[in-house]
């Protein structure tokens, strides 16, 4: 069988080829009942643009990538599925990279792999959104980006965030309300943003309610099962323990759920324990994880669009900006304290 067109789309909808490509590429002044006859015909005629040939007719490669750096398989799961939900809605494709910020070529690797692959756009998640080498070689390259969850230097380019600080205030609020006053916390990666805002809004918290931090039970981690795990042996192993702990990732705080098992401590009757994330891994772990829900997917489709839309600033000309709002989920690994 023949394989259906733009040409044909055009021709059901009654428009022009040039309409059919603004309304697939959801370019804006589109009357809406424009839209709604292509997209239509579209549906009609199950047309399934060509990238290649596309890319060939225009400026675009109808290519997104996502640069990620990030300890969290979770985390990249949600992350890429969001992305690539609206890269298909938009008919592009998304290509994964991942990277390691750390390693001593790291700058010299970027200008080789910016020259071969042609973005129409980049999606930079934690840690390396922050990367002034990365960020600086994008610029070079007049490469698009938009950043996930950036800790600093806001006004450099588009990006898309939660309020972290405010999440862990009402988490740590949350076991106050409780009846727990010894709340040990695990921080998470030193080179995410998310980290530090989330151990301020654990800060906040307890100050605000009148608990003192101990700083002792405030322990390093780094967004990984196993940090976790070393990091509660830390905390629980002293008779003087806190009754519950406060993990600045789901993965984190499954690592101290498997260290209490380990330590014959049961959760939560015996310590209550907190994520933040709210990873597919916190329904499926025993007993199910109290957490933030964090809408990565969301988050990324966010970002995805301001690069596929063109809306990366603002009509005053700052950088675009999306704020997402989170969700405090109770489940089974908190309960008020004993007494």
């Amino acid at each position: 069988m023949r394989s259906i067109t733009i040409n044909d789309v055009a021709a059901k909808a009654g428009v022009s080829i040039k309409t059919v490509s603004r309304v697939l590429n959801r370019e804006p002044n589109v009357k809406d009942d424009t839209r709604e006859r292509v997209l239509a015909a579209v549906q009609e005629l199950n047309y399934k643009p060509n990238v290649s040939a596309r890319s060939l007719a225009g400026s675009r490669s109808y290519l997104i990538g996502v640069f990620f750096d990030n300890p969290s398989p979770a985390y990249n799961a949600d992350v890429h599925m969001g992305a690539v939900l609206r890269c298909r809605e938009a008919g592009y494709h998304l290509l994964v990279e991942p990277l390691d910020s750390t390693a001593a070529d790291f700058a010299s690797q970027l200008i080789p792999m910016l020259a071969t692959l042609r973005v129409d756009g980049v999606l930079l998640t934690p840690p390396v959104c922050d990367s002034p080498v990365l960020l600086d070689a994008l610029d070079a390259a007049q490469v698009p980006y938009v950043r996930v969850a950036p800790d600093g230097q806001l006004d450099r380019a588009a990006y898309v965030h939660m309020d972290d600080r405010r999440a862990a205030a009402e988490m740590t609020s949350h076991l106050i309300g409780l009846g727990h006053r010894d709340i040990g916390f695990i921080k998470g990666h030193p080179d995410h943003g998310a980290s530090h805002l989330r151990e301020e809004g654990f800060r906040e918290a307890m100050k605000a309610h009148g608990v003192a931090v101990r700083e002792d039970w405030v322990v390093q981690g780094w967004f990984s099962f196993q940090s976790g795990f070393e990091a509660a042996k830390t905390l629980l192993a002293a008779k003087d323990r806190p009754t519950a702990v406060f993990a600045s990732n789901d993965d984190m705080a499954l690592g101290v759920i498997a260290a209490a098992h380990q330590l014959r401590l049961t959760v939560p009757d015996d310590l209550s324990v907190v994520g933040f994330d709210d990873t597919p891994s916190a329904r499926m772990v025993w007993p199910q994880l109290t957490t933030i829900r964090q809408p990565i997917a969301n988050m990324a489709a966010a970002a995805a669009d301001l690069l596929i839309s063109g809306e990366m600033t603002t009509e005053d000309g700052a950088p675009a900006s999306r704020l997402l709002d989170f969700e405090l989920v109770v489940r089974d690994s908190t309960k008020p304290l004993k007494g």
